[in-house]
């Protein structure tokens, strides 16, 4: 028989962010001291107030109650009115004003707040503007509790419901009932899984069209998530059959109306989302046109060599000498090459030989960090290809077909990187008189997001390509420099260490060693060798889960770099001043993006709030922006891309065998400036180096560029 308890939240253990199984410690009338909830609770803070359902269980821990179904209560004792109060639930009330009001009121505390809130002037330091600021928010709060009863009865988690509502408002129950899987399309955070699990519950058959929809379109957007630009169609209706558990035959006549209506495209056997169709296209036909087209003072360009060695004081090589030949010659080409191989003097002799042509240069790279990195490197102002574009999310890119960009020449670094929506937003904004520069290592993991962009432009055979090979002496001192192009050709690496060395192994096999291997280094030994502050250092790990995963890596980084209480708890994440976190998505109103990293300057706990500066320029983050923000002590190597670190510590364990590949690792050694230090197993980098079979990426741009070029 199950048993029920009211208890009040005191701390978060554990919360997982994807299931949201989580292991709380409450406070109960019922017993002396905290006890031990476990159960399904995403989207819980501390001080919530919930009523359990369950049964107490024995574990290895101990006695835990076991929570089947639970729901948040308003609290009836002062002790929890303060702690419901000081939750950041209610705009202008923290946990010092909630004590202060509790202390004048006690339990008829919410009466008055909701009956009678000008009696909150007596609360010595609550003034007009802090009562009108509670007064709205408690009026938000009561509009929305019937909806968010509705929603957490049908398994929506607190934090889901108030997005949910944010977007919807009062008609979200409405909404819900209609169609709960508009939820996985029209808001961040909410996926597929999450909204069919509402409409199971909302009685929804597992043949219903509806579902059959939105199973083909998760499967696609799942697709996407590992770089495809389309499905196969046979690939496509068998995943989503298993998916959905639902009959063949359904899903096809889904996909047929689909494909009728618009919702899908289908060419030959391949399946697109129509954006991803129409940016395929556009981007080939951009490309073609600019290939194409010739400008007015395309072939009166010419260049003295000699000028610009003795300017730069710099000797070229015949290949560097090439590709300032070829930047002089094309409308579009690609330059690209390994570290130490000499691309960012190449480009510095671009921008000079194009400057001493008089034409106007723009400079671009796909995130902050690169853009800044391009921007010290030759000394010329660059920006992010967001900000270039003039992109704001009311009205999107300024800059457009009808507003293109102004200049002669633009030139964008780090484009293994571009993922093909971004490039067709790029292309639709650069005149047919301007020339491109591109500039990439192709042998980088390719874009997070879909599309293979420079890869394919380069396999189109239509656009100039100049490959940088030679490493230059001094780089040829380098250990990370010969490392990477070693491991880039197949071959095992020098991890002999020495004194004079910039790369180290340190070989371990235990996944748990490895972590307070790695605490130490960023910690202590690091620091003290290379008189560094832990700040320079970044830890990146192939992926996020696991002891050996960034959600570890961070917790125990976090304790050993920045330990402490007094921050704001996001789900099992505790955020403090002094943190460094980074961007989990774009967000165009604060102008910040995916992989942007920074830290906390401050935390407001009164207010929930806290300020982060990227680079110096501070943005505010209430409580609800919080789950755009992780810690980033350590971060996967994917998300690392086009960032340089000056010390980067890398674990390499048989534990990452699903991602052990050569690209990745090469990706992660070169975001490494002087010092780059790997952890783990012999066995688990010689299995990376020879895995070369990364995931072919769906795509046709190269197909497409080379057939409208022949075509125009």
């Amino acid at each position: 028989m199950s048993k029920t308890m009211r208890c009040v939240v005191e701390h978060i253990t554990f919360q997982s962010a994807e299931t949201g199984y989580s292991v709380l410690r409450v406070s109960s009338s019922d017993y002396k001291s905290l006890v031990t909830v476990v159960g399904n609770f995403l989207g819980v803070g501390v001080g919530t107030v919930l009523q359990c359902e369950g049964d107490w269980k024995t574990s290895r821990f101990g006695q835990q109650f076991e929570c089947e179904r639970w729901e948040e209560v308003m609290p009836a004792t002062a002790y929890g009115i303060e702690k419901y109060l000081g939750s950041g639930l209610v705009k202008g009330i923290g946990p010092r004003f909630a004590r202060l009001i509790v202390a004048k009121f006690g339990t008829e505390t919410i009466h008055v707040i909701e009956n009678d809130i000008k009696r909150l002037y007596e609360v010595e330091g609550i003034g007009k503007k802090r009562v009108e600021q509670i007064q709205e928010s408690w009026a938000k709060q009561k509009d929305i509790k019937n909806v968010m009863l509705f929603l957490q009865g049908h398994g929506v988690s607190v934090a889901y419901a108030t997005k949910i509502y944010g977007k919807y408002g009062q008609d979200s129950v409405e909404m819900v009932k209609s169609n709960p899987y508009r939820l996985a399309d029209e808001i961040w955070g909410i996926g597929f899984k999450t909204a069919d699990g509402i409409a199971q519950k909302l009685g929804y058959e597992k043949s219903d069209p509806r579902r059959c929809r939105s199973g083909l379109l998760y499967t696609l957007q799942v697709f996407s998530e590992d770089g495809h630009c389309f499905g196969e169609e046979e690939s496509l209706v068998s995943e989503t059959v298993k998916l959905l558990e639902a009959d063949e035959e359904t899903i096809r006549t889904a996909l047929e109306d689909m494909c009728e209506n618009g919702l899908l495209v289908r060419e030959e056997e391949r399946v697109y989302l129509p954006a991803f169709f129409k940016a395929e296209k556009s981007v080939a036909e951009g490309l073609a046109i600019l290939v194409r087209t010739s400008g007015d003072s395309l072939f009166k360009l010419s260049v003295d060599i000699d000028e610009l060695q003795r300017e730069a004081g710099v000797t070229y090589d015949e290949v560097q000498i090439a590709a300032i030949r070829q930047a002089i010659a094309s409308k579009v080409m690609v330059l690209t090459g390994g570290p130490g191989t000499g691309k960012t003097t190449t480009t510095r002799a671009i921008i000079a030989a194009l400057e001493a042509a008089k034409l106007r240069i723009l400079l671009a790279a796909p995130t902050g960090r690169a853009a800044k990195r391009m921007s010290e490197a030759t000394g010329k102002e660059a920006k992010t290809i967001h900000r270039l574009l003039e992109y704001n999310p009311q009205e999107g890119c300024n800059r457009n077909a009808d507003n293109p960009l102004e200049g002669d020449v633009l030139i964008v670094d780090e484009c293994s990187m571009i993922d093909l929506m971004l490039m067709y937003f790029l292309v639709k904004a650069i005149p047919p008189h301007m020339r491109l520069v591109m500039v990439g290592d192709t042998d980088q993991l390719p874009s997070v997001g879909a599309g293979n962009v420079l890869r394919d432009i380069i396999l189109s055979n239509v656009v100039p390509v100049v490959r940088l090979t030679r490493i230059f002496r001094q780089a040829q001192s380098s250990r990370i420099v010969m490392n990477a192009h070693a491991i880039n050709q197949g071959r095992f690496p020098d991890i002999s260490n020495g004194l004079q060395t910039d790369f180290f192994f340190l070989p371990q096999s235990d996944a748990e060693t490895v972590v307070k291997d790695i605490v130490a280094l960023v910690r202590d030994r690091l620091p003290r060798a290379y008189k560094v502050r832990s700040s320079q250092i970044q830890v990146l790990s192939p992926m996020q889960r696991g002891t050996l995963g960034t959600v570890n890596l961070n917790r125990a980084l976090q304790e050993a770099l920045n330990p402490g209480k007094g921050g704001l708890v996001r789900g099992a994440v505790s955020f403090r001043r002094g943190d460094r976190v980074m961007q989990l998505k774009n967000n165009y109103d604060k102008d910040v993006y995916n992989g942007d990293m920074g830290h906390i300057v401050s935390i407001d706990r009164e207010e929930q709030s806290l300020k982060v500066s990227f680079d110096g320029r501070e943005v505010d983050y209430d409580g609800s922006d919080l789950d755009e923000l992780t810690l980033s002590y350590a971060t996967t190597i994917h998300k690392s891309q086009g960032s340089e670190f000056p010390i980067v510590v890398m674990p390499v364990l048989m534990a990452h065998f699903v991602m052990l590949q050569r690209n990745l690792i090469y990706t992660g050694i070169t975001r490494a400036k002087k010092i780059c230090v790997l952890v783990g197993e012999t066995k688990a980098l010689n299995t990376a180096i020879r895995n070369v079979s990364s995931l072919q990426r769906y795509t046709r741009l190269s197909q497409r560029l080379a057939e409208m070029v022949k075509s125009l």
